[in-house]
């Protein structure tokens, strides 16, 4: 069977006829059959099908395993990447420094650490054991909130000051103050007594000396 019986008509130079029969024998072909259709339809035209054009055309879709990796640092670079981890966990186990923000920022913004390459992958080898010490309160604010802009880390960035309570009176200090205050009621009816009592034995005994 030559191409023009395959598809089913009569030969001609119509390419929109070839398309519309081709599309017509397809519905019902499946396997061997399409492929010959495929076939009768380039020697009918010369061309590929439109549906196979269409799909050879269609850019492929990259999974992201396939996709391309990020670079991996050099050697110089990886160095540079251990001493900074050395020097924030040293700074760690020193609670007075570690609460410095300048310290911090000395360490970790100290060209070429700060390249967006060697800041990823400090802030992804620091991650699992400072992250959370910042969100729990283990380090000062100010460092907290730096780690967050630094390293881009979202739950630090919002990190709010706690109440400063320095200036509320502790709950004995309240109670002890509320007990003073009939203490000093009473003390002043006292005190006029007193007075009252010694006028009273003046007048007597200036009154008996006088006898």
């Amino acid at each position: 069977m030559n191409c023009w019986e395959i598809l089913g008509i009569e030969p001609t130079g119509d390419r929109r006829q070839i398309q519309q029969a081709y599309e017509q024998q397809m519905k019902f072909a499946s396997g061997e059959e399409a492929e010959k259709l495929q076939q009768a339809f380039r020697q009918a035209t010369g061309e590929v099908p439109d549906e196979l054009a269409t799909a050879a055309d269609a850019p492929e879709e990259v999974s992201p395993e396939s996709a391309t990796p990020e670079p991996q640092l050099d050697g110089n670079d990886g160095q540079i990447v251990r001493e900074v981890v050395i020097q924030i966990k040293a700074l760690l186990n020193d609670s007075g420094r570690s609460a410095d923000a300048g310290i911090w920022k000395a360490i970790l913004c100290e060209p070429p650490a700060d390249k967006p390459p060697i800041r990823r992958e400090i802030a992804s080898q620091l991650e699992p054991q400072v992250r959370p010490m910042a969100e729990n309160g283990s380090l000062s604010l100010p460092v907290a909130q730096f780690l967050g802009e630094w390293f881009d880390w979202r739950s630090l960035q919002d990190v709010a000051e706690p109440a400063d309570i320095r200036n509320y009176p502790e709950p004995e200090d309240a109670a002890s103050g509320e007990e003073e205050s009939p203490q000093m009621v009473n003390f002043w009816p006292a005190v006029v007594g007193w007075i009252v009592a010694l006028v009273i034995l003046s007048v007597l005994f200036g009154g008996m000396g006088g006898n």
